[in-house]
C-alpha cells in the first residue's frame, strides 16, 4: 500500500482531486468508480473547481457509482444518485450517457445487480476506484461478516452504517433504508487502481486494521492488502494509529513514527 498522509482533511481533498485530474490527462477515457458519503464531498468540490479552471476534463470519461439504497427512487433526496449529481456530476462535463447508477427501486434486484456487473465489464472494467472506509471497516456497503459476496449484491446495512448516513434522511437513522445494493469485494478488487480516502480520528482504528491487521471478512477493508495498486490518502488524525507514516507537503515527506 502506498500511504500518503497530509496535514488536514482539506489537503487530502486537494490531493485526491489532483490524482483524478492527472489520471484524466493520462487516460482521457478513464473509467471511474465513485463513492458517496461525507468523506469525498470536499474532493468532489475541488474537482468541480479544477474543471471550471480547465484542469479536469471528463468529456470522454465514464463513471460508476459504488452503491445505492434499496427501496427509494433515483430522484429521492436521500438517494446516492441525487448525492452524486449534486456534489459532482452537475459541475463537470461528464456525459450523462456515461454515468451509471444502481437502481435501488428495480423490480428484480438480483437482475439489477447482474446488469450492473455486465455494464462494468462492457466498459472495460474500472480503471480508478475511489473508496471511503466505514468506522466498522466496511468499503462500499460490504459490511463485516462471516463471508463477503464477490459481485454486486443486495446487503443489509449495519446499525453503525445507518447512523453514519442518517444525514441524508433528515438525521433520523430510523428513516434510513435498511438495505442497499453495492459493488462486491471481487468487483472492487478487479479495479486497476484503488484510492482509499480517510479523514478524522474516528477512522484511525479501521485504517490501522486495514493496513496492519490480518486479512479478515470481519474487516472488509483489510482485503485491500491483496491488491497490487492501492493508495491511501489520509489526514494526520486518520493516520494516527499507523506504525509509521509520512506527511506530504510542498517540502516533501516528513517521516514520523507513531506510538
Amino acid at each position: 500500500m502506498d500511504i500518503r498522509t497530509f496535514d488536514s482533511a482539506e489537503a487530502v481533498a486537494a490531493a485526491v482531486a489532483r490524482r483524478v485530474a492527472e489520471a484524466l490527462v493520462t487516460t482521457p477515457t478513464l473509467v471511474l468508480g465513485l463513492p458517496s458519503g461525507r468523506t469525498p464531498v470536499a474532493a468532489y468540490a475541488e474537482l468541480r473547481r479544477l474543471h471550471a479552471a480547465g484542469g479536469a476534463d471528463f468529456a470522454r470519461a465514464t463513471a460508476f457509482a459504488l452503491d445505492e439504497f434499496v427501496g427509494i427512487s433515483s430522484v429521492h433526496p436521500g438517494s446516492f444518485r441525487t448525492f452524486m449529481e449534486r456534489h459532482l456530476f452537475q459541475g463537470v462535463n461528464l456525459p450523462a450517457s456515461r454515468v451509471h447508477f444502481l437502481d435501488g427501486a428495480a423490480g428484480d434486484l438480483e437482475t439489477e445487480c447482474e446488469r450492473y456487473e455486465t455494464t462494468i465489464d462492457a466498459a472495460g472494467g474500472i480503471d480508478l476506484l475511489l473508496l471511503g472506509i466505514g468506522a466498522n471497516g466496511h468499503i462500499g456497503f460490504n459490511e463485516p461478516g462471516d463471508a463477503l459476496v464477490a459481485r454486486t449484491h443486495r446487503v443489509t446495512l449495519a446499525a453503525t452504517t445507518r447512523r453514519d448516513n442518517a444525514a441524508l434522511f433528515g438525521g433520523d437513522p430510523r428513516a434510513m433504508p435498511r438495505e442497499a445494493l453495492s459493488m462486491g469485494m471481487g468487483s472492487i478488487l478487479k479495479a486497476t487502481s484503488i484510492v482509499l480516502v480517510a479523514t478524522g480520528a474516528r477512522k484511525a482504528r479501521g485504517v490501522e486494521r486495514a493496513v496492519h491487521g490480518p486479512l479478515t471478512t470481519r474487516l472488509p477493508a483489510s482485503l485491500l492488502q491483496l491488491h497490487r495498486r492501492v493508495e491511501l490518502y489520509l489526514d494526520r488524525a486518520a493516520a494516527g494509529r499507523l506504525h509509521t507514516w509520512r506527511v506530504e507537503g510542498p517540502g516533501g515527506f516528513d517521516d514520523t513514527t507513531c506510538a
